[in-house]
């Protein structure tokens, strides 16, 4: 959005008045900067009434004010940001022309204003700045150092941002104009050196390949109408997210992951899984998504129609309505898809509802799963039967009892993890002993032929059914092999 020159005297002047998150915290102060982002801006206005550089910047970018020409041009290149549309001139100062929020200590994200200093629904054209979804994306998204990574529909930068820490190179494309020159700025003022590239989806960058590739794309689903370029795709329904799976295949190196938000429909008739089981059947990759929320036709469309300031076109939202009705729409699921390239002939498919409360940052844990899965994948029942677990430390137990004539009798055992990804999972007795055995002592063999005679059962049969138990227990976490093998947070 600016010259060169111009832009690195704007990075200047911002690193020169301390406008980062935690020079603005330290400014107005911790119940000031909770209060900011409830968007109560009443505590941070009181605490800038000087007109230094950093109070005039909190008061033009974070709290949305009109200031007087002469502070802002004491703060900022003002000739050079009116010209770029970063600043606007009015009959009583300088207002923000766009949003200028820092994140974190060394970067800047430029996007459009949000919809309470725009008023009426957004433009089509709307840059979001960072959100909800970008940040969940940001958590979720895995972060072993690559050497190329692909941010796919990168609007105002944040998850290329976030991909710079770990890649040595970073390429954006983004079907909007508008969305690449902010992309840029954010680029240049967070001092970093991406390649950006106009076109719809992977379309840019046909026939090449990358280690990572992230994507919040415009997922909304519905009729297939184009209002808004963050939001719509123009594809009707969930297809777009289909899309994206049947691309993965081309866009991946070998060992390369894709992760990407998505939304899919809940089809009266149909299970959910099997539908988004379609989107990868015949990709040859692996397959992780994870489900974590569920909304209803008309809580969906008034959140959408919310989000871009339509919320009082009862038209619009009739019409989306009327969609959902005519293609036996119960409802719509939002999550997260991760695929793999691995180069085997035997992908794993693993579609999960994971609508608990989960540690942060989720990309850790999502990690860590992948590589149990990867442990497992690599053993046979007979080699699972050989290793010495243990149960994962905090590992609970909860019970569920009711009484009666004869005392409590026990309706439901669970095992719950006390973190990560907090898994719970109902056991029967005999799991119950085997992994309150697990101790890391003895073979789960052995183990095994200790359980076969305490609760008279014989032991060819247990260990032909202990296979896929131990297997899931692993997977979900309850239970880790003792030693030598990549686990969360390193190796064990």
């Amino acid at each position: 959005m600016l010259e060169p020159a111009a832009l690195w005297r704007l990075r200047e002047a911002l690193h020169g008045a301390g406008y980062t998150s935690s020079g603005i915290a330290s400014r107005i102060g911790p119940e000031a900067t909770a209060a900011v982002r409830r968007g109560d801006f009443r505590a941070a206005l009181r605490a800038t009434t000087d007109r230094d550089p950093l109070a005039t910047l909190i008061r033009l970018f974070i709290c949305a004010k009109i200031e007087p020409e002469r502070s802002v041009r004491s703060a900022l290149p003002l000739d050079e940001l009116l010209a770029g549309g970063m600043l606007v001139r009015t009959g009583d100062g300088i207002r923000a022309g766009v949003d200028l929020e820092p994140y974190g200590d060394s970067w800047w994200i430029v996007s459009d204003l949000g919809i309470g200093t725009q008023g009426g629904p957004l433009p089509e054209d709307h840059v979001l700045g960072v959100g909800g979804a970008s940040t969940t994306l940001a958590g979720a998204t895995l972060r072993a150092p690559v050497g190329t990574a692909l941010d796919l529909g990168t609007g105002c930068g944040v998850q290329a941002l976030h991909l710079s820490t770990h890649a040595g190179r970073v390429t954006a494309t983004d079907l909007s104009d508008r969305a690449l020159r902010f992309a840029a700025t954010t680029a240049a003022l967070s001092g970093q050196d991406w390649e950006l590239l106009r076109g719809d989806l992977s379309a840019p960058v046909a026939g090449r390949r990358f280690d990572l590739v992230v994507s919040n794309p415009p997922f909304v689903a519905g009729p297939g109408r184009a209002t808004h370029t963050y939001r719509d795709s123009g594809r009707a329904g969930d297809a777009i997210c289909a899309e994206l799976a049947a691309a993965a295949p081309g866009l991946l190196a070998e060992g390369g992951t894709f992760q990407y938000l998505a939304n899919w429909l809940h089809v009266a008739g149909q299970d959910w899984r099997d539908r988004v089981a379609g989107w990868v059947a015949g990709t040859g990759l692996d397959a992780l998504v994870i489900q974590r929320e569920v909304t209803d036709p008309v809580s969906y469309v008034n959140l959408w129609l919310s989000d871009a300031g339509e919320r009082s076109d009862p038209r619009r939202a009739a019409e989306w309505l009327d969609w959902f009705d005519a293609n036996k729409i119960e409802a719509v699921g939002l999550g997260l898809v991760t695929l793999r390239r691995t180069g085997r002939h035997d992908p794993l498919i693993r579609i999960e509802d994971l609508r608990q409360a989960v540690d942060a940052p989720l990309g850790d844990h999502l990690g860590g799963w992948l590589r149990r899965l990867d442990w497992l994948r690599a053993r046979d029942s007979a080699a699972l039967l050989r290793e010495r677990y243990r149960a994962v430390p905090g590992l609970t137990l909860h019970q569920e009892a009711t009484i009666g004539q004869e005392g409590w009798a026990v309706d439901r055992q669970l095992l719950a993890l006390p973190s990560g990804l907090h898994w719970s999972e109902e056991v029967d007795p005999l799991v119950m002993a085997l992994v309150g055995g697990c101790n890391g002592a003895v073979p789960l063999g052995d183990q095994l032929a200790v359980l076969a005679a305490a609760h008279q059962v014989a032991e060819p049969a247990l260990a032909e059914v202990a296979g896929p138990i131990v297997g899931h227990l692993v997977e979900r976490g309850f239970i880790e092999p003792v030693a030598g093998q990549p686990w969360e947070g390193g190796t064990r």
